[in-house]
């Protein structure tokens, strides 16, 4: 599709240091759950080297009723305008991209490994597949340092309580500098974790996709449980 003028809604905290921004939803406009878009900010009263245009997966789903994105405001001359935007601004938006979707076979399992903003993909499959009533057996490992830093933990902790096929396991890898209880999993996320929840991983589907550190321990694991290149899917997020 062409690039779209659309007005900012609000934005919202959703973790600490992270944002989530809402904007309208342009009529016609299609997308599938895990795909991106570009975000242009027009005219805007700073910009730096590495532009005005930013990428961003998509962290509603499809039948939800604006588009939302989540980051890290990071300091850059684009976070700090993003952050500062009064409802009714205009955006410029691009795409959809990608292909980070859930396949269709609902005989495989889909089994997501990721980390911090890695997640918004995840939450807009996850809220497509209980719209949908998707059959497939979904399992979201899920890492950060703390919960403090996990976006849309809550949330999607309560998503899948009424989702019997889904298997969601958040773990924390540095619980001594969170100031919040914490009784789930600790550490990486690693093979004996994986096989734990699934046994057998020669019918699966895996989704990998956060800071490009973890995606390529996540793929080292892979290999190691020997599984198929051609089950393996990827999305680093590179800057954010």
């Amino acid at each position: 599709m062409a690039k779209q003028t659309v007005r900012f809604i609000k934005s919202e905290e959703v973790a600490e240091g992270t944002r989530a921004f809402h904007f309208e939803k342009p009529a016609g406009f299609e997308y599938k759950a895990g795909q991106t878009l570009d975000l242009t900010i027009p005219n805007p009263p700073e910009t730096d080297a590495e532009g005005n245009t930013r990428a961003f997966s998509i962290a509603h789903a499809p039948h939800e009723g604006d588009l939302m994105i989540a980051t890290r405001m990071r300091d850059t001359a684009f976070k700090r305008v993003l952050g500062k935007l009064e409802a009714g601004a205009p955006l410029e938006i691009d795409g959809p991209f990608g292909s980070f979707t859930l396949h269709n076979d609902t005989k495989k399992a889909a089994v997501f490994l990721t980390g911090g903003i890695g997640v918004t993909p995840i939450r807009a499959i996850l809220f497509d597949a209980k719209e949908r009533k998707l059959a497939h057996r979904i399992l979201v490992f899920y890492s950060n340092r703390r919960p403090e830093d996990a976006a849309f933990l809550s949330e999607l902790t309560a998503l899948v309580k009424d989702m019997p096929t889904v298997t969601f396991v958040p773990t924390m890898t540095d619980m001594e500098k969170s100031a919040q209880p914490w009784s789930g999993a600790t550490g990486y996320v690693t093979k004996e974790m994986i096989l734990k929840e699934l046994p057998d991983v020669s019918n699966a589907i895996f989704y990998l996709d956060g800071p490009a550190s973890m995606v390529a321990a996540m793929r080292k694991i892979l290999s190691e449980m020997q599984v198929d290149d051609d089950n393996i899917r990827t999305e680093e997020f590179a800057g954010y």
